[in-house]
């Protein structure tokens, strides 16, 4: 794992998390509790903040950073997950804002100032531009995102499922030798 401080602030990881080997995570990152970072995801905050909540997972080859203040953007964006998220491989996801319960699909693209509200389903390889809102309840699809149609009951029990799932997945790997050297 390489756990790495920028300008004197170092990560802070919550009980229990796993961060793969091979993934980076550096600056001014602070990752929940029983949250997991697969290999080779990138986690940079070296110019803003990162927060990722409990029961997070980032998948296999994400690339999650921020937005810089600038005169363009006097207060930049930094990127802020909540609780329960399942970040599919090889997503994207800068200076945004992530509610609580949500999927986030394999190789999808989630942009500055973007804010997905609770209990949020993104189809694989949506772009979601920047400044958009995504409602609550809702599977959106497409490049640009686009709302399809309201979630289901069964959908949305499905949050929690796969958290839990991702837990147990992580508790594994923790429990290798490995992961101890």
């Amino acid at each position: 794992m390489k756990i790495r401080p920028f300008k004197g602030i170092t990560p802070k990881l919550g009980e229990r998390v796993f961060v793969d080997p091979s993934a980076v995570v550096l600056g001014d990152v602070e990752i929940g509790d029983d949250s997991s970072v697969w290999p080779l995801t990138v986690i940079r905050g070296d110019m803003h903040q990162i927060r990722i909540g409990e029961r997070t997972n980032v998948q296999d080859g994400s690339i999650l950073h921020i937005t810089h203040a600038s005169s363009y953007n006097p207060k930049g964006y930094p990127l802020i997950i909540g609780d329960e998220v399942i970040i599919g491989h090889q997503v994207m996801l800068h200076g945004c804002t992530i509610g609580n319960r949500i999927l986030i699909g394999m190789s999808c693209t989630i942009m500055d100032g973007a804010v997905v509200e609770d209990d949020v389903v993104i189809g694989a390889g949506s772009l979601v531009p920047p400044g958009k809102r995504l409602e609550s309840g809702k599977l959106y699809m497409g490049r640009p995102a686009k709302a399809v149609r309201d979630l289901t009951e069964k959908e949305l029990s499905y949050f929690s499922y796969s958290a839990g799932n991702y837990v147990k997945l992580k508790d594994e790997h923790l429990a290798e030798e490995w992961a101890h050297s």
